[in-house]
């Protein structure tokens, strides 16, 4: 569908002509209709799928058609980190060129004149505030913040907000919002916390549910089965292999510090980054950390860098594997299984963007039962089996066959246990039946 089939403003329309999009994505497609009309929205969808316009442009076109106050805040959007809301921000400048709404980024981590800027933009009523939960509710508590006349509440990666511990600030935000407020609620997953979180903000919301996409096809998708000891090695011999040098050999000084070669290595704890980041500096690698412990200076100073390719090698953790567009990223190494697929999609989507091609390389730990079940289920929704990267006998190697069989009969056991022996009240062991709420729902007719 083209945007042009949509009821959009005039001056909406005229902003995506100046940046030549025609063509809704599927979740804009299902999305805006419903948020036009003034309905509550979920939408469960995973970044890169052109969620953010999905809310912007239908929310502009109505601050744009109707009489809102001028002088009042009239839609508050919340994001997780810092960095989506400067993205939100971004897009906001671009679709908004010919409409008259204003917006103000309130993030923390800036400096005092950032806090200043903030404070200004709320006390005189932008338009569209887009903010991290803490630091509204750091304004809201200095008394000079009113959001009795918003009109549209937006939950940007509810999923990770609530992840991340911001339900209480979310509903102490909610509670100061008037009660016809049209709320909208944008999630990669749904998982019961934020579903409940749905049900106690919103009212007869529509569903609109984009099922999670394949990687892209021109992601060459790998996997190396090890022991946990095993795995700083292999990514030392991963990224010399990449950088152009022999994996058990001497690289170059100057193939280390191309700055045409970008990589991204996806640690799950922050507690990791540390250990990865010194393991790869010994090695001559040109890399830097990026995760939630460091303040705002030193995020944009080594996203600068690393765009810059001044830094090649970013040890992360998932704070940039949603919502971020890098370009030029050539390899993702998952240090450590993802959490589930959708996980994995959002952090290898970071390569072979913009039709370019990428690699990925996925660490599977052979000590760790819960992680090669998840790599199972991984392939299974893949449906396709990764290439592998064998751990060579200098390093111990490892028998994936052999790792393979003892879970699948360590597997055998645990349900013939819980099948068995429990007594004739419990013929069906374990077994429950999970009916998700939100899985019942549909696209708008």
């Amino acid at each position: 569908m083209k945007f042009s089939e949509l009821d959009l403003d005039e001056g909406v329309m005229e902003a995506l002509e100046y940046m030549h999009y025609a063509e809704c994505t599927p979740v804009q497609e299902q999305a805006i209709p419903p948020v036009l009309a003034g309905d509550d929205v979920i939408a469960v969808a995973q970044t890169g799928t052109g969620k953010t316009a999905a809310y912007l442009l239908p929310i502009l076109s109505n601050l744009n058609r109707y009489r809102y106050p001028t002088d009042a805040i009239n839609c508050v959007i919340m994001a997780p980190t810092r960095e989506l809301a400067q993205q939100i921000d971004q897009q906001m400048q671009g679709f908004s060129y010919y409409v008259d709404a204003s917006s103000v980024a309130v993030y923390g981590g800036g400096e005092g004149k950032d806090f200043a800027e903030q404070k200004n933009g709320l006390m005189r009523g932008a338009d569209v505030v887009i903010a991290t939960p803490g630091r509204l509710l750091s304004h809201i508590n200095l008394g000079y913040v009113d959001l009795s006349q918003v009109a549209f509440f937006v939950l940007d990666e509810a999923d990770r907000m609530l992840d991340m511990g911001f339900y209480d600030d979310i509903m102490a935000i909610d509670k100061l919002l008037p009660s016809d407020c049209q709320k909208i609620l944008y999630s990669a997953t749904m998982p019961p916390k934020t579903q409940k979180l749905a049900e106690n903000i919103m009212w007869k919301p529509t569903m609109v549910k984009i099922a999670v996409s394949k990687p892209a096809e021109k992601i060459h998708q790998q996997a190396c089965i090890c022991y946990e000891p095993q795995k700083v090695d292999m990514v030392i011999r991963v990224l010399k292999q990449f950088f152009g040098g022999r994996p058990d050999g001497f690289v170059k000084d100057e193939l280390l510090r191309n700055p045409d070669k970008r990589v991204v290595v996806f640690v799950s704890k922050k507690l990791k980054v540390k250990d990865v980041l010194l393991a790869l500096r010994k090695k001559g690698f040109q890399v830097a950390a990026m995760h939630s412990d460091l303040d705002q200076k030193e995020r944009e100073e080594t996203m600068n860098a690393f765009k810059a390719g001044r830094v090649n090698v970013l040890v992360a953790t998932d704070i940039v594997s949603r919502g971020i567009d890098i370009t030029g990223i050539e390899l993702v190494v998952n240090f450590d299984m993802t959490h589930d697929p959708e996980d994995y999609v959002h952090r290898i989507g970071r390569t072979a963007r913009a039709d370019h091609d990428g690699e990925s390389v996925t660490m599977v730990s052979a000590s760790d039962r819960k992680e090669l079940q998840k790599f199972v289920e991984l392939e299974i929704f893949l449906e396709k089996k990764m290439d592998r990267i064998p751990v060579p006998q200098e390093l111990g190697g490892c028998n994936e066959e052999e790792v393979m069989q003892t879970i699948h009969t360590r597997s055998g056991k645990s349900r013939r246990n819980n099948g068995q022996g429990r007594g004739k009240g419990n013929r069906h062991g374990n077994r429950k039946t999970n009916i998700s709420r939100a899985g019942r729902g549909g696209a708008p007719r």
